[in-house]
């Protein structure tokens, strides 16, 4: 049975921002979110705690460090402390809290753009200032069978950043927008430069449960013991099971170093965790299994019909498949839809995806589709971009 359900129906009754931002007749495939049913289990959880009333504050047990722990064992090969796991709202606030413990005031923080908007706002409201270090890019022109693997980390840069001043990292690993699923020993020679100059790296780990079966999902605390004494993860359940309403994120570390900078929060931080998110939580890292299984089964599905049929759809477009999640980077320079095409996209082929501008200058020309819906609607949406690209063209 598909966990995707059909985004015409799901515009009928849900009401978050993905179903609402546009008028009913533009395509959503922008910001994060599926097209998908819930978890059984996750489902199951939820109803049962609304139905028992169990809608307060979030209580101080070990249930979900406990089954992330098992979660990052079984999948991974992480061991985790479950004693060096906290939570809080979402991974948004887990980075800017975070950044807050490890960095000085207007400290440099090295980013890597193309990269997840929200970014330079987490330095930012952390007090620090974003130093950019763009990812180097593939040269040459992609097959669309081609991943993004092909993109790498400017260490040589990131070295420059620190010895400029630099004592933070704030990583995406997966590498949003692109998919991309840093290898250990880019990871690892990331690690060994941070500790060489005495920095930070904080890791924001939210989509490494979607990491498809030709790649594989390195959590950086245990890319090397240098890794291990200088970072901090940052993870949820909320991108694989669909949960981001729901509120809850998780923060772990592998260090004393790493206690310290939790326990020198507020104690807001863990309060303000949402106790249906705590709850789903624990569903989808222990019961979750097989749901996302079948998920990451039509997510590969899509993912083909995009390198097969993407290039006939929009001629000259710039493709390489991500190697985790459901988020597709398309170099869309090649046509006529200027700076920002998904600005026009959203009258010329009623469709809405993310502006790339909004993912650094590299961003610029590109834009970001959502590919976790059900294999019609990607079809009715490669469908209203061809007729779009051929009205530019004639």
């Amino acid at each position: 049975m598909s966990v995707m359900v059909s985004v015409f129906d799901a515009l009928r009754t849900r009401t978050s921002e993905k179903y609402t931002a546009f008028p009913p007749d533009v395509l959503p495939m922008f910001v994060a979110e599926m097209d998908s049913t819930l978890a059984e289990p996750v489902r199951e959880a939820l109803v049962r705690a609304v139905t028992d009333g169990d809608t307060g504050y979030v209580g101080h047990g070990r249930a979900l460090p406990e089954a992330f722990t098992a979660f990052a064992s079984d999948r991974w090969g992480w061991h985790v402390d479950p004693d060096l796991v906290r939570t809080t709202t979402d991974v948004s606030v887990a980075a800017v809290e975070t950044l807050r413990r490890v960095i000085e005031p207007g400290g440099q923080v090295v980013i890597m753009p193309p990269v997840y908007a929200p970014f330079w706002e987490y330095v930012s409201e952390a007090g620090g200032t974003a130093t950019e270090v763009p990812l180097i890019a593939p040269a040459g022109p992609a097959d669309p069978f081609d991943t993004t693997a092909a993109w790498r980390i400017d260490l040589d840069g990131v070295a420059q950043a620190f010895a400029d001043g630099a004592r933070t990292v704030l990583l995406c690993n997966p590498h949003n927008p692109l998919g991309l699923v840093h290898d250990r020993e880019t990871l690892a020679a990331l690690a060994r430069l941070a500790a060489e100059w005495d920095a930070v790296v904080v890791s924001d780990e939210i989509h490494a449960p979607l990491v498809h079966a030709d790649a594989t999902f390195t959590p950086f605390l245990d890319s090397c013991p240098e890794a291990a004494a200088i970072g901090v993860a940052l993870t949820s359940a909320s991108k694989a099971w669909n949960l981001a309403g729901t509120k809850c994120a998780l923060m772990v570390g592998a260090s004393e170093r790493a206690r310290g900078w939790f326990d020198g929060r507020p104690g807001e931080v863990v309060e303000r965790t949402g106790i249906l998110g705590y709850t789903a939580s624990v569903a989808a890292f222990s019961e979750g299994g097989p749901w996302l299984a079948s998920l990451l089964a039509e997510l590969a599905a899509n993912r083909r019909i995009l390198a097969e049929e993407l290039g006939d759809a929009l001629p000259g477009v710039g493709y390489r498949q991500p190697q985790a999640s459901y988020l597709a980077w398309l170099d869309l320079r090649a046509l006529p839809w200027g700076d920002d095409p998904a600005v026009r996209l959203v009258d010329e082929a009623k469709v809405a995806l993310s502006n790339g501008r909004d993912y650094g200058r590299q961003g610029v020309g590109h834009a970001r589709l959502n590919f976790g819906c059900s294999e019609d609607t990607l079809r009715e949406g490669l469908a209203r971009l061809a007729a779009a690209a051929g009205a530019a063209a004639g």
